[in-house]
């Protein structure tokens, strides 16, 4: 019997930290007693590689190569689980083929009962996929090319009274085969800060180092919107969204082991006129070993000729060599010299005091580039909003965050704030934007009350935008009871509804906004803002108005009979 621990001392997982810490915060609760609720009890799935190929046994000695399968379980849950748990895999299937190890994540034990079977325990699965034990597979002696097994995952957990979950975790079955192709891309020379319209060679070039040919290959190509690969061929299927575009090229034919291949014409990789920080991934895999993507249905066909990949040396004798799938894929980086102007606009209305208005504000990506931290999945910029004086905000757009009038952090989110910070999306498109939409209640109806709306650099403490020329332009204002407009805008048109959004670009429309019960709003530079009456204020008006009447008729009739 061999027993695996962890490779970190055991740990809590962040769900089971985050939850302990909302009750802390929460203060004492009352805890009803309920009824043990067997069909709520959470099913896990597990999972990991559908197949995994080994290295071949190395009969002349030294250290075996192992390759590493990741088993995997997800739960549904929001929250995470805390309980015991156990995993037991079954391994008759590959016994003579692979020998197994564990490598088991935080909070995990294994231990191998024989070579028949293991089991991995732990007491806290966290919510999503989190990866439970690392299987490390190498090919048993006198295993031969080809030889295959399978290895079966099922699962058992127990709740914190120690009574079994029904049916709480899905089976999961691995398939292992000795010996295969090993596809490896080569890097290539770019130039990797080009300047805009400027085009490259790409002469895409990969090996296939495994122990056995290769039936057929699929060449993938993925770069970001700033870059473009005129080609269009007949065998590469074709997807576009916000951000990438997708070629996935089947090549026909048999990839000899131990020889390299190129691209009968190698492509070309233009920097466009709106690229600034771009990436190329280009990447090779056997045919049928690559999953459908989900865009698979919205692909393209292209109409141009078919792309073919030819020797470049010939075939040499079938060795032992890396089969890691890490190689397979390349990528570049490009930084290219460009700008963009990103403009703020903001908005302005007219209302009586009590009254609730809406604000559209935000910023147009006026280009020439698009903007985008694809790498970091950060934040391109961020939208400054400081509340006009006298109004205080009654809504505002999911994911912008309350602070104080001096920009510094607020831990009160739940009353309005003095001032607003809202995040860009990862990307902006050139011609793209991020609109909001904020409700503001007019406590005190001050004239040419005016709220300052930034657009800036994503942080508390990143004020500029490195990529825009044109700063200038980078603040617009929020009007009430105003002349003036809402500062500097594109062309108007009217935003997407339903708070913030990007690559529309769109602005508030310049007619303006009113509503059955509500003051009539006015229109300036940037916009309009809708004003809905409140009740209260609508119902002491009435009720003025109707005093003032009988008033005047009591007076007058009193005049009269003095009179007579």
């Amino acid at each position: 019997m061999t027993r695996f621990s962890p490779r970190t001392a055991p740990l809590r997982r962040a769900g089971g930290l985050a939850a302990t810490a909302l009750l802390l915060a929460a203060g004492p609760l009352t805890v009803a007693a309920a009824a043990p609720a067997r069909a709520a009890d959470p099913v896990f799935t597990l999972g990991g590689p559908a197949e995994t190929a080994l290295h071949p046994y190395a009969e002349g000695g030294g250290a075996p190569k192992r390759s590493t399968a990741g088993i995997t379980v997800t739960n549904p849950a929001d929250e995470g689980y805390e309980g015991e748990f156990t995993l037991t895999f079954d391994l008759t299937g590959v016994a003579g083929v692979a020998d197994v190890a564990f490598d088991p994540g935080p909070g995990v034990e294994c231990e191998t009962k024989g070579t028949r079977s293991a089991v991995c325990t732990g007491d806290t699965l966290a919510p999503g996929l989190s990866t439970v034990t690392g299987l490390l597979l190498g090919a048993a002696k006198g295993s031969e090319q080809g030889a295959a097994g399978t290895i079966r995952v099922t699962g058992e957990a127990r709740s914190a009274t120690s009574t079994p979950l029904a049916a709480p975790f899905t089976p999961f079955t691995t398939r292992v085969t000795v010996g295969g192709p090993d596809l490896v891309m080569r890097k290539l020379p770019f130039d990797h800060e080009p300047t805009p319209g400027q085009k490259q060679q790409a002469p895409i070039t990969f090996a296939n180092r495994g122990s056995r040919d290769a039936d057929g290959v699929v060449l993938t190509l993925r770069y970001s919107r700033g870059l473009d690969i005129p080609q269009r061929y007949s065998n590469c299927a074709y997807t576009t969204d916000e951000t990438w575009t997708t070629a996935r090229c089947s090549v026909e034919g048999a990839f000899e082991a131990g020889a390299t291949y190129t691209l009968a014409a190698p492509l070309t990789l233009e920097a466009t006129t709106r690229a600034y920080r771009d990436l190329f991934v280009y990447g090779i895999q056997e045919a049928g070993t690559v999953p459908r993507a989900a865009s698979a249905a919205r692909s393209e066909r292209g109409s141009g000729t078919v792309l073919r990949a030819v020797p470049l040396t010939k075939a040499l004798a079938a060795r032992g060599v890396d089969l890691e799938p890490g190689d397979n894929e390349q990528e570049a980086e490009f930084r290219t010299a460009n700008t963009a102007d990103f403009m703020a606009y903001g908005d302005e209305a007219s209302g009586a005091a009590g009254a609730t208005v809406t604000a559209r504000l935000g910023f147009h990506n006026d280009g020439p580039a698009w903007i985008g931290r694809i790498r970091s999945g950060g934040s391109v910029a961020a939208v400054d909003f400081t509340v006009p004086q006298g109004a205080t905000v009654t809504s505002a757009p999911k994911g912008c965050r309350g602070v104080t009038a001096e920009g510094a952090y607020r831990e009160d989110r739940k009353t309005p704030a003095p001032r607003y910070l809202c995040p860009a999306p990862t990307a902006v498109r050139d011609g793209g934007g991020l609109d909001l939409s904020f409700g503001l209640r007019i406590d005190k109806a001050l004239i040419g009350a005016a709220g300052r709306v930034t657009v800036r650099g994503p942080g508390l403490q990143e004020a500029g935008l490195p990529f825009d020329p044109k700063p200038g332009n980078n603040t617009a204002r929020v009007v009430l009871n105003g002349q003036s407009g809402g500062g500097p805008s594109p062309s108007p048109a009217p935003p997407a509804e339903g708070g913030p959004g990007a690559g529309s670009g769109r602005t508030p429309s310049a007619a303006p906004g009113t509503s059955g019960t509500g003051a009539p709003g006015t229109t300036g530079r940037g916009g309009s803002l809708a004003s809905t009456g409140s009740p209260a204020a609508m119902t002491a008006s009435v009720t003025a108005i109707a005093a003032l009447t009988t008033g005047l008729a009591l007076f007058a009739a009193a005049r009269r009979r003095r009179k007579a």
